[in-house]
């Protein structure tokens, strides 16, 4: 199977390096797209060789399954030319999906599927399995070092300041619709989770700066017919503070599941 990767930032990078090593067998890295050309092929060397170098919107022509590591404001640059050619579509920017709900539309008439990986959250197998039943409730609790959420447009737009915090600030608390909209580099997992359970208009989310934690903790609880249960995350950030180190291996995961001749998991 061809993976192309859009972007490679903290998570990009280490999924190419995992790809190149040949961690999955019958996976190969054919293509990357990314704006720092120059840069891109100083830190993957077989950039030009091995892997091809293409845009946006040509980085489809030479895969099958393409995984998007880019900022926001770029999702339907590299969603569009990958739906549109009936391909598999691996977007890590999850929140993307709540405000570009005709891509699924899209997917339907193209036959593309859009596969969102686990990432940084916890308990999808459990929250999907809930949803095939009825979910009462679904709460998300989640503490970042403050480091990790300046700049967050919600923080701006309300003059909220998480700097020289010395005790625990709730700086939002709502759905995980609005939480995706004021904090699009940081809840990827909200906006996951909303579209495994009950939506992300019935998700509640609660977001924390929190000084005294050094990882990115996230708190699931859920209320549903057949269980209820609470899950709880503790994620060691990556080099960008606003990832965990485990995303990276949740997409190397995910991609394996596809080529594996055992999956286990929902």
């Amino acid at each position: 199977m061809r993976i192309g990767i859009a972007g490679l930032g903290a998570v990009g990078l280490d999924v190419a390096k995992r790809l190149i090593d040949g961690d999955v067998p019958g996976l190969a890295l054919a293509a990357v797209a990314v704006r720092d050309a120059d840069k891109a092929r100083r830190v993957l060397p077989q950039i030009g060789d091995a892997i091809a170098l293409r845009t946006l919107e040509t980085i489809a022509n030479e895969c099958d399954l393409v995984v998007e590591c880019l900022p926001p404001a770029l999702f339907r640059d590299i969603a569009i030319p990958v739906i549109d050619k009936g391909l598999l579509f691996m977007p890590l920017s999850a929140a993307q999906l709540l405000h570009n709900g005709d891509l699924v539309e899209r997917a339907k008439k193209t036959g593309a599927r859009i596969l969102v990986p686990s990432g940084a959250l916890i308990g999808f197998d459990a929250v999907r399995a809930a949803a095939e039943g009825t979910i009462h409730s679904v709460n998300l609790v989640t503490r970042k070092p403050p480091k990790g959420l300046e700049g967050a447009p919600y923080l701006v737009e309300h003059k909220i300041s998480v700097r020289d915090l010395k005790a625990p600030l709730k700086v939002f608390d709502g759905t995980a619709r609005e939480g995706a909209t004021g904090f699009p580099a940081n809840l990827n997992v909200a906006a996951a989770l909303s579209l495994a359970g009950i939506g992300p208009d019935r998700t509640h989310l609660e977001i924390w700066a929190d000084p005294s934690v050094t990882r990115n903790t996230h708190t699931i609880t859920v209320e549903a017919d057949a269980a209820r249960f609470t899950m709880t995350i503790e994620n060691v950030p990556s080099d960008n503070p606003r990832t965990g180190k485990l995303v990276a291996p949740s997409v190397v995961a995910a991609l394996r599941g596809l080529v594996s001749e055992l999956k286990v998991g929902t």
